[in-house]
């Protein structure tokens, strides 16, 4: 028996019932052309995705424009959006001067594209908002951000309205901007706003969960918070910025008139953007209570002014260790009394709040101790049985060390009695500029019950000073095998400033220090210096 084989490059013919079955079942649909261009042959798939083809149309005028312009231009692809679908056709030339066409309906893939696009566009969107919210701390400026980003992304104006901060105020302040503003503005919203946008009073009231769209004509109200010149507003969305507590704020996205109304994927993601948006602003509010508890804390802390005591030139310097709040655990008190003065210098054990905490506790309780004692050595037991019956004694483990002295005038020059727990020797400055410790001893205040304190004595003729400074100073590391500044230096700095007045010598130390560290991070550090005034 012998079987004939056909070519293989010889197409079926387009009447074989088998070929048109099988074309016919194909999912892209497939049309050929004879040498003049013309259909000869479709498929159901082509009949179907272009009924305006039938055979013997001629491609190169048939009425899908772009497939028309591939035959013309002798192009093998076309692209083309036709009754509603994306098509996407391929040529391939068959034997002689004739050619298949392959289409394809890819409307879902290049809608499965286009979605993919849209996702990570709105994904980038949210990942920049919540960098840059994150990164204002302050509650205007989280505003600002809020109006400057959903512009033009999600609406041509944007508008925030913080929930006010007092019951007392009349009005909503607004944070606006708008597509072709250079800068983002700030108003005050008339009260009847609120009332022109129904659901904006829910928003600010934390009574509204989602986004609400608005549309009416008749805002004439919120013109008051659109830019000069902008046309009637189209599409309004009124957004919650939802806070820790409840509300934060609201925020207006308004569309011009002839832009497409909120759909619900742009719902959806402006409700994550003021959601970011309300978490920010709360998170920017509690930053502005903790600041300003941290000032008045500061102000609390910080050392005081000195006062003026009769026959002493005082000063005083003060530096926390490096920390925005510029507060520690070194101190300094002076309380003048009608025969001089009594004065502290502490360092609390540890840094920043915590220490300042016990700073503060010191302090309080050397001002009320004060009253009833006025012994430098019977009044740092005082104290220290004070710390030691504070009701948190149990659970703290922090001490301080302290140096506590009295000032008395005399005929020739101060007297002055100190009592020390546990803090480095005060130096006693002569006019000739010798500088020589001064030992007192102690354990530290608040370590132990039974704490065991000195006391000594020390005279200042005219012209000689005494300086009392904390272990910030000696041990201030520097850049170089972290190498202590040290008390010989400290010696050294004070004898070369000999005869100049407390508070240049005290600058001239702390300006020493500075260059010994040179940029790197210290302890507190705290000095207070006393001269004994000479006779006009």
């Amino acid at each position: 028996m012998t079987t004939t084989r056909q070519p293989r490059d010889t197409p079926l013919p387009a009447d074989a019932p088998l070929a048109r079955e099988l074309l016919d079942g194909l999912a892209e649909a497939v049309l050929t052309t004879d040498e003049t261009g013309r259909v000869t042959m479709l498929n159901a798939m082509a009949a179907e995705l272009l009924p305006e083809i039938t055979v013997g149309t001629e491609l190169s005028r048939c009425p899908v424009a772009a497939l028309a312009q591939a035959v013309a231009a002798d192009a093998d692809r076309f692209d083309a959006d036709h009754h509603g679908r994306r098509l996407r056709g391929a040529r391939r030339q068959l034997a002689g001067p004739r050619f298949a066409w392959y289409v394809r309906d890819v409307t879902e893939e290049h809608d499965r594209a286009d979605a993919l696009r849209a996702e990570r566009s709105r994904t980038a969107f949210l990942a920049e908002a919540g960098s840059r919210l994150g990164m204002s701390l302050h509650r205007d400026q989280v505003l600002l951000a809020t109006t400057t980003l959903a512009v033009p992304y999600l609406a041509d104006v944007a508008v925030a309205l913080p929930r006010p901060t007092t019951s007392t105020e009349p009005h909503a302040r607004w944070f606006r901007h708008s597509d072709g503003e250079p800068a983002p503005v700030s108003g005050l919203a008339p009260a009847t706003l609120t009332r022109t946008v129904p659901v904006l009073a829910e928003a600010l009231a934390g009574d509204l969960a989602e986004p609400v769209p608005w549309r009416s004509a008749e805002l004439t109200d919120l013109a008051t918070t659109l830019p000069p010149g902008f046309d009637s507003p189209g599409a309004v969305l009124v957004c919650p910025m939802p806070g820790a507590d409840g509300s934060a704020g609201a925020l207006l996205l308004v569309r011009r008139a002839g832009r497409p109304d909120f759909g619900e994927r742009e719902i959806e993601l402006a409700r994550e953007f003021a959601a970011r948006a309300g978490a920010a602003l709360a998170t920017a509010d509690l930053h502005g209570e903790q600041a300003h508890l941290a000032r008045v804390l500061q102000t609390s802390l910080l050392p005081p002014e000195l006062p003026t005591v009769p026959g002493v030139t005082l000063a005083g310097g003060y530096r926390a260790a490096g920390d925005t709040l510029r507060i520690g655990g070194d101190f300094y008190e002076v309380f003048p009394h009608p025969r001089g003065a009594l004065f502290a210098l502490g360092d609390v054990c540890g840094r920043g709040v915590s220490a300042a905490v016990l700073t503060g506790r010191v302090r309080q309780s050397l001002q009320t101790l004060r009253l009833v004692e006025q012994r430098p050595l019977e009044l740092i037991h005082l104290l220290n049985r004070a710390l030691f019956d504070a009701p948190d004694a149990a659970r703290r483990s922090q001490f301080t060390t302290l140096l506590l002295g009295s000032l008395d005038r005399g005929p020739a020059g101060v007297d002055i009695r100190i009592a020390g727990g546990g803090h480095p020797a005060p130096l006693l400055v002569t006019s000739d500029g010798t500088a020589t410790p001064v030992p007192v001893g102690g354990t530290a205040v608040g370590a132990l019950t039974a704490a065991r304190f000195a006391e000594t004595r020390v005279h200042l003729d005219p012209g000689d000073l005494l300086l009392a400074y904390t272990d910030g100073v000696t041990e201030a590391r520097g850049p170089r095998d972290a190498e202590m500044f040290g008390e010989a230096r400290l010696r050294a700095v004070v004898a070369s400033a000999a005869g100049q007045p407390p508070a240049a010598l005290i600058h001239r130390v702390l300006e020493t220090v500075d260059d010994w560290l040179d940029g790197q991070a210290h302890d507190d550090i705290a000095m207070l210096a006393f001269r004994a005034s000479v006779p006009a």
